[in-house]
């Protein structure tokens, strides 16, 4: 009797086994990130991808002097519960432009890459996690397509004059007389020097940044050209002209948004982040005790806020 029960047990156990096997052989890992590309009218565009297609979708928009890699480890977190889609942007990471395109690098058309690749990935609602050059992007998208924008995650990605530091008073210069000699003055921002000093400036201990981070992201600006950052640093200033019609958009439509910021950024300035309470006096403000690319060094709370408020919002998305 006792050797029937254990033979029983054993199988029972075998079985038990065998069928969380063959689930788990039928069943994708969703939250494991996909590399993949896609041709967006001559331009062959990089993306990561995961979780499920099925649920709400979260779109990831990187900025300067980095690629969607930034969002490396913040992709799986999110993936346990969302879609979550990162393209990087032409003239940034792997994404490469045909040359014969005669593709003219502006925010304008960043952004309408970013349209037609959400169109092309069947992206119809989807919240947007914008930084730096994300936002100017992010901001188009919304703009011109407010229905589709379920949420807003803005981490160093300003919308207000406020936001802008004195670290802008070269670029400024430019904007204003775009002669050789001021836009050729701005080609120090491309060096590894720079790159690097964006990364760990206002970061309490620098060494907790990895350092494949800035030189994958300096290897990219190498690769594909520094002037094509010249070009993206001298149209700057039209993002700015468009504040108005942003904040326009922010109090009509009154998003869900938080603001997330490294508060040491020697460029975005806190005021930036406070600054989306007059226009949407229900976002959350989060200041974070470091700078720039503040997902390097504070990644587990980014993705803990933005989990719980994406769950907050969840009527939205």
């Amino acid at each position: 009797m006792k050797l029937n029960m254990k033979s029983f047990l054993i199988a029972g156990l075998v079985t038990t086994l065998g069928l969380i096997a063959s689930v788990a052989s039928a069943s994708p890992i969703l939250n494991q990130t996909r590399h993949q590309t896609i041709n967006i009218d001559g331009v062959e565009v990089f993306y990561r991808e995961a979780g499920d297609k099925s649920a709400p979708t979260v779109l990831l928009l990187h900025g300067f002097g980095a690629s969607s890699h930034m969002f490396r480890d913040l992709i799986p977190k999110l993936a346990t519960k969302y879609h979550v889609v990162a393209p990087d942007l032409p003239g940034f990471g792997l994404t490469t432009v045909d040359p014969t395109r005669k593709f003219i690098y502006n925010f304008d058309n960043l952004a309408a890459v970013v349209q037609r690749f959400t169109e092309a990935k069947a992206l119809n609602k989807y919240a947007i996690y914008v930084f730096d050059y994300g936002a100017p992007v992010g901001w188009r998208l919304a703009v011109k397509n407010p229905e589709k924008i379920t949420a807003i995650i803005t981490q160093n990605g300003n919308a207000y004059e406020e936001g802008l530091s004195p670290g802008w008073a070269d670029m400024r210069k430019a904007w204003a007389n775009p002669s050789l000699e001021n836009r050729e003055a701005l080609r120090k921002l491309n060096t590894l020097e720079m790159t690097k000093w964006q990364y760990t400036e206002g970061v309490n201990d620098p060494a907790v940044i990895a350092p494949e981070s800035y030189m994958l992201a300096q290897a990219a600006v190498e690769r594909l050209g520094v002037d094509i950052q010249l070009d993206l640093i001298m149209n700057y200033g039209e993002n700015i002209k468009q504040y108005a019609e942003v904040q326009e958009y922010f109090r009509t439509r009154q998003p869900a948004l938080l603001a997330i910021w490294g508060k040491n950024d020697p460029f975005f300035l806190p005021a930036g982040a406070e600054a989306f309470k007059r226009d949407i006096p229900n976002a959350e403000i989060v200041l974070l005790d470091t700078g720039h690319f503040a997902i390097e060094t504070h990644g587990d709370v980014i993705a803990e806020r933005m989990l719980n408020f994406l769950g907050n919002n969840s009527k939205n998305l």
